[in-house]
């Protein structure tokens, strides 16, 4: 007993590490225009590196929501929602299918930007010209299908934390590009919604 209590508290520990890793090494990666300003033009393969750290602490995040369904923590919140698995499961769709949409848009249209920082990109187009974020909104609701999918009410609340995260993580980006693209992006910023979808006439 004593075994599994500890292996629960060492998985929500990793968890909660993993997340501000995963935090602190994407920030560092959509910084690759300041940075440049310090170090000069290795900036960008650096920040590419900094994107494949956050990629795989996140990695890990998922890891630790999957050890979770079977080592929760013993805190007193219900283990499963109070209704069936199968509403639960179809919830988590009606979530996953828009944000995952999302994403798969952002991604198309950021083209390689999406991995690797390259100085020469020009802004992005297609669902760009829409809302500013269309990756970083899609990721971050992708973790209550996930919570829902294992029936999880203490992984459902965890995740709302994803939702301040991304946001943040946006923040240090768009400081980036006014940094990179200067007036272009100020003038985009102006006319294209943060995290609601909004288009205005250039």
């Amino acid at each position: 007993t004593m075994m599994i209590e500890m292996i629960e508290w060492i998985n929500f520990i990793i968890l909660v590490i993993s997340t501000f890793l995963f935090l602190y090494f994407y920030v560092l990666s959509v910084s690759p225009a300041q940075l440049e300003e310090k170090i000069g033009e290795s900036a960008y393969p650096k920040c590419r590196t900094y994107r494949l750290i956050a990629g795989c602490f996140e990695a890990v995040t998922v890891a630790n929501y999957l050890i979770y369904y079977f080592y929760p923590i013993p805190i007193g919140v219900p283990l499963t929602f109070p209704w069936e698995w199968w509403i639960s499961i179809g919830i988590g769709m009606i979530i996953f299918v828009p944000s995952m949409y999302l994403m798969y848009l952002g991604i198309k249209d950021a083209g390689e930007e999406a991995l690797t920082p390259k100085k020469e990109h020009t802004l992005y187009t297609g669902i760009y010209e829409t809302i500013r974020h269309p990756q970083a909104i899609g990721e971050a609701f992708l973790w209550f299908p996930i919570a829902l999918w294992l029936n999880s009410p203490f992984l459902a609340l965890y995740s709302f934390v994803w939702i301040p995260v991304f946001y943040i993580m946006c923040l240090a980006e768009e400081k980036d590009l006014v940094t990179r693209y200067g007036e272009s992006y100020v003038e985009y910023r102006s006319r294209v919604g943060f995290i609601i979808p909004r288009r205005a006439e250039k």
